[in-house]
């Protein structure tokens, strides 16, 4: 080439791209750390495969070992006095609980039991003593109930004595009342208050309709 004057000149030469060479020791490192978050990886996939395993085990392991609540049905109920129109002195009934639990009992700590008439209690009594209900059992509850608050003439067995002659029939309701716990092998649950409320009717002799023999009653917590 040649400049503004005619004087030839050097051109400067294109500088080439420098060429890198990685040290052995660079090299080692990035295999290392790619090699260490493989691992990494690796690692929190089995924990998180190991959680799931286990979830699922307790989940089923749930289900088998739920506790159901016991099943109650009333099979008899009379009101004594009512057919004959006096006093009445005794309610009489025959009911059952049934545990319905495969492998799980049922400890009664306490069982009392109450008639009631549109909400307002007329007789109870405790019921059965402390017991233990294994799996798949059936248990007899059963007894008879004094009452004093239904003397001839008074409010209460007045307005029993119109709906006998008015409907036909008389709706009461026997509440039992038990504090329960569960037990499953060794453990045993904390203590629940369980509720059976069998709403039941009387003809005007004192018995049980029949359309309310063996009839399943509600079961509640509180």
């Amino acid at each position: 080439m040649y400049s503004p004057g005619g004087l030839p000149t050097r051109s400067s030469p294109v500088p080439r791209p420098i060429k890198r060479h990685h040290s052995v020791r660079q090299i080692a490192h990035r295999v290392h750390d790619s090699f260490t978050s493989r691992l990494c990886k690796l690692i929190c996939a089995i924990f998180l495969t190991l959680v799931l395993v286990v979830g699922l085990i307790f989940f089923i392991l749930w289900l088998s070992l739920r506790p159901h609540r016991p099943r109650f049905h009333i099979h008899e109920f009379g009101v004594v006095g009512l057919g004959q129109g006096s006093d009445i002195t005794q309610i009489q009934f025959n009911a059952s609980a049934r545990n319905a639990n495969h492998n799980i009992g049922v400890h009664y700590d306490s069982m009392d039991g109450s008639v009631l008439y549109k909400d307002q209690s007329i007789g109870s009594k405790p019921l059965l003593f402390p017991f233990y209900q294994g799996p798949k059992n059936t248990t007899a509850v059963g007894d008879t109930i004094t009452v004093t608050t239904l003397k001839e003439n008074s409010q209460r067995w007045t307005e029993i004595m119109n709906e006998r002659r008015m409907a036909g029939a008389v709706v009461f309701r026997l509440e039992i009342i038990s504090i329960i716990r569960f037990q499953i092998s060794k453990w045993h649950s904390r203590p629940h208050r369980m509720h059976a409320s069998c709403e039941v009717s009387v003809g005007p002799d004192g018995v049980m309709l029949p359309i309310y023999k063996d009839k399943r009653c509600p079961v509640y917590f509180t």
